[in-house]
């Protein structure tokens, strides 16, 4: 068996199906884990939830930023952007199956025997593991239930929860959960989330922001933490077990698969003018 990370997709499935082709991924003895962001602005995003929902059992995600706007797009509470290219997901016949499919998704995945966490943005330093636990599963019991709309979707946007605390609401502590495993970048010395910066690390001239993975952590120190969202930073942390996939694809750049058992990352260049069939 062979694991296969993979950065964000963000709808390239003809890229991914390229980067797959590649490594003869083989679902009925192989595992594929993707770090979110399944949807938005590629032309397949529609295939690729199709994809992973028919692959239940050899694949792993998270949920990114984007599928759970998804979600908010769906229930109408946001309009799509048009650059996200939604309209054929949205008028699909089973949209409401497979939105029902991507709230049962969790916003973090361990692969304990080989010491991984896999997160869309990554996760907060003062987080030990058992924090991380408890409040992305705390997320993911609101998102399966009746009223998960009005109840925590239709309440996640904003900046103003910035930092954790054990004195925020149970909902505060949602929606800090989301911002952090979902959107997290740049923190300030205090350690609160920057929603501003999203610049390279050699261009950040912000001397109170440092990227999240160079403050340290809380989990276990022999843990390797995978996620993707940055695609500015192309994959450099410069830290062997902090290891970003986002390698802007949908930007023009290339998807990153990662084989864990050898260490080795394969890419697919984004594809010229793709018409996702």
């Amino acid at each position: 068996m062979a694991n296969y990370f993979v950065g964000d997709i963000q709808g390239c499935f003809k890229e991914l199906t390229l980067l797959l082709d590649k490594v003869a991924f083989n679902p009925s003895k192989d595992c594929l884990w993707a770090v979110g962001d399944l949807v938005a602005r590629g032309l397949g995003s529609l295939e690729t939830l199709r994809f992973f929902k028919s692959l239940e059992g050899s694949t792993k995600i998270v949920l990114g930023n984007h599928d759970l706007h998804l979600m908010a797009i769906h229930g109408k509470l946001k309009r799509a952007n048009p650059k996200d290219h939604l309209d054929q997901l949205l008028a699909a016949d089973d949209i409401d199956n497979i939105i029902d499919w991507l709230r049962l998704q969790p916003l973090y995945q361990e692969l304990t025997e080989h010491k991984i966490i896999m997160t869309h943005a990554g996760v907060p330093p003062d987080w030990d593991l058992a924090t991380l636990r408890q409040q992305a599963d705390f997320v993911s019991q609101t998102l399966q239930s009746e009223h998960y709309l009005q109840n925590l979707i239709s309440q996640m946007y904003g900046n103003d929860i910035d930092k954790f605390s054990h004195e925020l609401t149970p909902l505060e502590q949602q929606i800090y959960c989301i911002n952090a495993l979902t959107r997290m970048r740049y923190l300030t010395s205090e350690g609160n989330l920057d929603f501003n910066c999203k610049s390279p690390l050699q261009d950040c001239n912000h001397a109170d922001l440092h990227p999240w993975f160079n403050q340290g952590s809380k989990l276990p120190t022999d843990y390797t933490l995978v996620f993707g969202h940055w695609a500015a930073i192309m994959g450099m942390t410069n830290l062997k077990n902090r290891l970003a996939l986002d390698t802007g694809c949908c930007w023009g750049e290339h998807l990153t698969l990662w084989h864990l058992e050898s260490d080795q990352k394969v890419t697919q260049t984004k594809l010229k003018d793709v018409k996702e069939s």
